[in-house]
């Protein structure tokens, strides 16, 4: 299906705009330092994870997105980085990687819009060398039942808005389910509840 006028102009600006709040940046500051060697960005988007990366530890990013339109919003982050990425435009579910290629991959405010997100957890498992790490934060499923009774009634129409967005989807689940043993943190952000309960961490094959 060919993308609207709305997902492929408006969209990207909108994604970049909510991702790029005081309370994600702080978020994204936990993670992606520890970022090394070769790094497979998985869901690149904006680049907005892109001054966060500790040049001297990064030796090049793969930036894999399916949207072109968000690869034109992430140049110039990645040329004011200094730090050499190939963009891809891919799906997450099925990566054009070699197998054990990649010393971290980074997945941020991803698993949220991917259709089949085991699959594509899977494929980043894959992509890891041994010993390798994934490094995640993401919004999800709520720990209060009264949160999670708002998150079911608002999805059908913030999906619709907001690129396939799914609320409450239970991130430390889906990482055991695709084979990784995570160490998780959790806990509300700053931000509407049905939107800022966060996990982020680690995770290695298991």
């Amino acid at each position: 299906m060919t993308p609207s006028w709305y997902e492929r102009i408006l969209l990207p600006y909108l994604t970049d705009f909510a991702c790029g709040g005081k309370s994600i940046g702080k978020q994204r500051m936990k993670v992606i330092p520890q970022a090394h060697g070769r790094v497979l960005e998985v869901g690149i988007g904006t680049g907005r994870n892109m001054p966060f990366y500790d040049s001297a530890r990064v030796k090049n990013i793969v930036g894999v997105d399916p949207s072109l339109s968000m690869h034109r919003l992430a140049l110039k982050r990645i040329r004011r980085s200094g730090i050499e990425v190939e963009l891809v435009g891919l799906s997450a579910e099925k990566l054009a990687v070699a197998d054990e290629s990649f010393e971290t991959v980074v997945c941020t405010y991803t698993l949220c819009t991917i259709e089949d997100p085991v699959a594509a957890l899977r494929e980043m498992r894959r992509a890891l060398v041994p010993g390798g790490k994934l490094l995640f934060s993401e919004h999800g499923r709520a720990p209060d039942a009264h949160v999670r009774k708002w998150q079911a009634r608002v999805q059908p129409y913030w999906s619709r808005v907001s690129g396939g967005c799914m609320l409450d989807r239970d991130i430390p689940a889906l990482l055991e389910q695709a084979g990784f043993k995570p160490d998780v943190q959790s806990r509300y952000i700053p931000g509407p509840r049905i939107v800022s309960f966060h996990y982020w961490g680690e995770a290695v094959v298991a």
